[in-house]
């Protein structure tokens, strides 16, 4: 049995088998986040694997000024194939993590900051249409919510009636609000 000596063969082969599974390809995700029946699901440790890509704050009514927090993580593979042609990669996955709100007077003013994990929708692309059967994937993505006490199992039972409605305003964005992720915007 030949035995390659290459030393950048073998740097690259030590990378690859150590590399975490979201540095990995986005096509790759769909083992790792979506099973066979297309059931979605929250990925573990995406803060620390995942690129941080934007936040929203969630407007509050009367004294409370913000209600909470939207944080959103996405690969690095994804993040460059966008910035270079303003699309997903298929098998991207987009993890919104929503937190509650606190705030408080600091040296620097009147802040606020986010506070526990209330829940997470995920969204996975889809440019094959791999679940028709799935009520949970179409418009070329996949679609779920999960609340903070169970983050294996989705609450959402339909994309059209769960997802859809919040999300007809970015249609034309393939369905993504982009105005909170500078980190997207095309290369120049």
């Amino acid at each position: 049995m030949a035995v390659n000596r290459n030393p950048w063969v073998a740097a690259v082969a030590i990378a690859f088998v150590g590399l975490p599974a979201f540095a990995q390809s986005a096509a790759d995700t769909y083992s790792s986040v979506v099973s066979a029946d297309g059931a979605i699901h929250v990925p573990e440790n995406y803060q620390e694997e995942m690129v941080f890509i934007g936040a929203w704050g969630i407007k509050g009514s009367g004294a409370v000024k913000i209600a909470g927090f939207h944080n959103v993580y996405t690969t690095l593979d994804v993040v460059n194939h966008y910035q270079k042609t303003g699309e997903f990669l298929d098998g991207a996955v987009l993890v919104k993590e929503l937190l509650d709100a606190n705030s408080g007077r600091k040296t620097t003013g009147n802040l606020a900051w986010g506070g526990k994990i209330t829940g997470w929708f995920v969204m996975v692309k889809d440019r094959k249409g791999r679940f028709p059967g799935n009520r949970l994937w179409g418009n070329g993505w996949g679609w779920s919510y999960f609340d903070a006490a169970d983050s294996s199992n989705t609450t959402s039972t339909s994309f059209r009636s769960d997802c859809l409605g919040c999300h007809v305003p970015a249609q034309k964005d393939d369905w993504i609000f982009m105005d909170g992720y500078s980190l997207l915007k095309k290369e120049n």
